[in-house]
């Protein structure tokens, strides 16, 4: 029988993409399956992103995001901008399951592994997008601002949980409609398709912030004191342009709060 811990940081540190995908594929069906074994471990720490190796990293200010769709490779750089939100994200799923583990139990586990095996779909459709185009992951360079939030909350489950499941996560529910605005307005033959693609993220990511809701909460946090949370990584956190009310709101947000959280991150 295969070993929890062993197995899922073997798939989170894997920097082949395609291995990944194939990899989770395999240990969530073991994970189903009730076929793992759950022994005592100490966490490891993953010291670079799992892409370090197959990725160009850049800056994050060196990356250009087009104002316009109007070619190919304008279409593309946005595709792959989001592609490697969801990349980004699959491997934070994975190491809250494998890191919090022991903190969260079974019930944890199998709320993050869905969310991983959700966001392998989401990049899988955004790859299969940028293929279309004649395009792949890897074609553009990475941020790792995402993998930084990630390290800079490995010693606290509750900090993970509402500093990168409940709150990075939700500017993803913020970005959404000015995506699909943008991609609206264009006239590529895959636009429908793209449109669809960003549907279903939605509806995943407010159930993925939910679940990072209901986690933070469960560690003790509240509505009232998460936006002192966010001031106290607000080096994590960039300023909020566009907030989708709605969708947070849906995903356990309360007015009160996101008038706060406005008003200290404009």
């Amino acid at each position: 029988m295969k070993d929890y811990s062993h197995t899922l940081f073997d798939v989170l540190s894997e920097s082949d993409y395609a291995k990944k995908l194939a990899k989770f594929d395999d240990f969530y069906d073991d994970f189903l399956s009730n076929n793992l074994a759950y022994n005592e471990y100490e966490p490891l720490v993953l010291e670079e992103p799992s892409y370090a190796k197959s990725l160009e990293i850049i800056h994050p200010t060196r990356i250009k995001r087009p104002k316009e769709l109007s070619s190919d490779n304008a279409l593309a750089k946005t595709l792959h901008q989001i592609a490697h939100i969801e990349y980004s994200a699959i491997d934070l799923a994975l190491d809250a399951a494998y890191r919090f583990y022991h903190t969260g139990g079974l019930l944890f586990a199998s709320d993050f592994l869905e969310i991983a095996k959700e966001e392998c779909l989401h990049f899988s459709l955004l790859n299969d997008a940028l293929n279309e185009l004649g395009y792949k992951y890897g074609d553009f360079g990475v941020h790792t601002n995402l993998f930084d939030a990630m390290r800079a909350t490995n010693s606290s489950f509750k900090v993970r949980m509402g500093v990168v499941h409940r709150h990075l996560e939700a500017c993803g529910l913020d970005a959404n409609p000015f995506v699909v605005k943008k991609i609206s307005s264009t006239k590529h033959q895959i636009k429908s398709k793209l449109l669809e693609v960003l549907k279903i993220i939605l509806h995943d990511e407010i159930n993925h912030v939910n679940k990072g809701d209901r986690w933070y909460k469960n560690a003790g946090g509240t509505n009232e004191n998460f936006c002192d949370l966010l001031l106290e990584y607000k080096h994590l956190i960039r300023p909020i342009k566009n907030m989708n009310e709605n969708a947070r709101i849906m995903a356990g947000y309360t007015q009160d709060e996101l008038d706060e959280i406005k008003k200290n991150f404009n």
